[in-house]
């Protein structure tokens, strides 16, 4: 059984530059972003319920959700991200579980963007690793990488828990408030970290 760390942090924060330098040291890394964007890609597993769910307005012309525009729907629609999510989350969960058994790494790195908000998650990881970093950092590099206005921005920030109250739930706290480089340090410490704590884990199941 495979020693998991659950990664998270709030949109912008660096959780996958974390995670990347996590599986460049030898780390298995389950992303749920990445299992959900498979699953909604064109011939993705989900697609078909998807297309029942949305209408073919909001998928693009290569057959893949747009997911902008799902995005924009389920922020003003409820009753649409609650379906959105009846439909994928059993599926994301269902394939992140096969991913786990199936890890061959030292540990695992669970990428989990709303781990602190889903209680299911939490207690499928032995600790929590949050990547931290202030607000306006995080507005900065969205607006960086994408063409989300700042108030649509500012809305994801505002549906996520509070930095505080994500900091207060971690067991490790990872500052990406500077540089790469200094993410990267972090990253080599915690993999030190957890090395040992997974071959405590196995020692202790033998």
């Amino acid at each position: 059984m495979s020693y998991v760390v659950g990664l998270t942090g709030g949109i912008g924060s660096g959780k996958s530059a974390a995670a990347d330098e996590f599986a460049r040291l030898g780390a298995t890394v389950v992303d749920t972003d990445v299992i959900a964007r498979e699953l909604s890609a064109a011939g993705g597993a989900a697609i078909a319920a998807l297309r029942a769910l949305f209408g073919p307005a909001y998928f693009d012309a290569s057959g893949a959700m747009d997911r902008a525009k799902v995005r924009a729907k389920v922020f003003v629609d409820p009753a649409a991200k609650k379906s959105l999510e009846a439909l994928l989350h059993p599926m994301i969960r269902a394939e992140s579980e096969r991913r786990i058994a199936a890890a061959t790494g030292p540990y695992v790195i669970f990428v989990v963007p709303l781990l602190i908000e889903s209680g299911n998650y939490r207690s499928r990881v032995q600790r929590v690793t949050v990547v931290d970093c202030p607000e306006e950092v995080q507005l900065a590099r969205v607006a960086s990488r994408s063409n989300l206005p700042e108030d649509e921005v500012r809305r994801i920030i505002a549906s996520q828990v509070p930095r505080a109250q994500r900091r207060a739930a971690a067991d490790d706290v990872i500052d990406n408030a500077s540089t790469l480089d200094a993410l990267h340090k972090q990253v080599r410490e915690l993999h030190q970290k957890y090395l040992r704590l997974a071959s405590a884990a196995d020692a202790n199941l033998s």
